[in-house]
């Protein structure tokens, strides 16, 4: 059960038109940002960042951004992230199959050795300590510009604002994304845990 309630979208209409847009997108408004509108400056400063990150011009395939995410969140622990990250990835595209066999990217054979790369950096520059290296930076070079790499590790930043913020609130996952996730990554020790609405 969430620690913090969420605020009603019908109470935040000067959020009306960006709602929309993410409702358009996503299917649904995120609880996160509806517990984040107890701060309303803060979800306006917030959302800027977010789309820009996620969802701003770029040469980095749109999937693997949210494969990057997803892999954060994995190494962060954050089960209402990866719920989000598995169904955005799903949307963007990638198949069912290989969001299933995400956490094991290092070796399955659906996923390039670019893609190896970058979310090798997500899995070490999310986790506690940090373990990104030079060695994680040398391996991206490879398939990488400097750019692009910024964008990579600009994913896993967000997404570490966004795994603290509902793993320690313990916001309420939507329907969609839990059901997405209890399809494709329960098998790989995916769980809805504290995220219910019970």
């Amino acid at each position: 059960m969430a620690r913090i309630k969420t605020i009603a979208r019908e109470d935040l209409g000067e959020f009306t038109e960006t709602f929309d847009k993410l409702e358009a997108a996503m299917g649904f408004i995120p609880n996160s940002l509806l517990t984040m509108a107890h701060r309303p400056k803060l979800m306006a400063t917030f959302l800027p960042l977010a789309m820009e990150v996620l969802a701003g011009e770029t040469s980095l395939p749109q999937g693997l951004r949210n494969l990057i995410a997803h892999i954060a969140s994995l190494a962060a622990g954050c089960q209402y992230c990866m719920a989000h990250t598995a169904d955005s990835s799903a949307k963007a595209g990638i198949a069912e199959e290989k969001i299933a066999a995400a956490f094991e990217y290092e070796s399955n054979p659906l996923f390039s050795d670019a893609e190896r790369a970058a979310l090798g950096l997500a899995q070490s520059a999310a986790s506690v300590p940090n373990l990104a290296s030079d060695e994680d930076f040398a391996e991206l070079r490879l398939y990488f510009s400097e750019e692009q790499i910024v964008e990579i590790v600009g994913v896993i930043s967000l997404f570490g604002f966004l795994n603290r913020w509902n793993d320690t609130i313990g916001t309420e996952l939507e329907d969609h994304p839990t059901q997405f996730a209890q399809k494709t990554i329960t098998a790989s020790g995916w769980s809805v845990g504290k995220h219910t609405g019970d």
